[in-house]
């Protein structure tokens, strides 16, 4: 057998991509090969890649109640998958435009939530399902006063979004993604990095 343990492979190269779909997101068919672990390149493979806009998701904390802001919203994924398709989950929005994904945000902090957020601690940057998709995700928390936070918003008759939202002590939060209620991959990631730099956060913010 051989020893690949300190291959590192670094080249790909495209035969053809050719567009199979074209909508607000793209589903494009790629034929490649890359370099092997073992050395050398591969045979011809094919993948589809869904194309979408790189996203931005920020878990609204404020440091002083130690309250988060979370998002109710009905999501067409989950559909069929669980009983109730109306997720909790983070504020979030797409970088489609000219803008930073801290610009986007803010933006989406209002637009979802009525919050102006005054300070972004960036958590990780990941992606969610590279094997098929090139959505990259932008996390961060964002620091916010949640008094008086909640109710309904969203760009209703723009883009169809009818969002709730709530405020959660922390500790609640938390509870909810050990009981399998937050199952959103993004807020999941940020409560529990969250619960493990509450102290640093609350330490810089308070």
């Amino acid at each position: 057998m051989t020893d690949a343990s300190n291959s590192v492979p670094s080249k790909v190269e495209v035969d053809k991509r050719e567009n199979c779909f074209k909508g607000f997101y793209k589903v494009d068919k790629l034929y490649l090969r890359h370099e092997l672990f073992a050395g050398g390149m591969g045979k011809q493979i094919s993948r589809e890649l869904f194309v979408r806009h790189d996203a931005v998701c920020v878990l609204p904390y404020d440091p002083i109640t130690d309250n988060v802001v979370l998002i109710e919203q009905f999501r067409v994924g989950a559909m069929g998958k669980v009983a109730n398709p109306w997720l909790i989950e983070m504020v979030a929005g797409l970088i489609d435009k000219a803008e930073t994904p801290e610009e986007v945000a803010h933006r989406e902090a209002e637009e979802e939530a009525g919050l102006v957020l005054k300070a972004l601690w960036p958590v990780t940057s990941y992606f969610p399902s590279p094997g098929g998709s090139n959505e990259h995700v932008h996390l961060f928390v964002g620091r916010c006063d949640s008094e008086g936070a909640g109710g309904l918003h969203g760009l209703l008759e723009e883009e169809g979004e009818d969002i709730r939202v709530r405020v959660w002590a922390f500790e609640d939060a938390l509870q909810a993604v050990r009981d399998g209620k937050i199952i959103n991959a993004a807020a999941i990631i940020a409560i529990q990095w969250l619960a493990l730099n509450r102290e640093e956060v609350r330490g810089m913010w308070k």
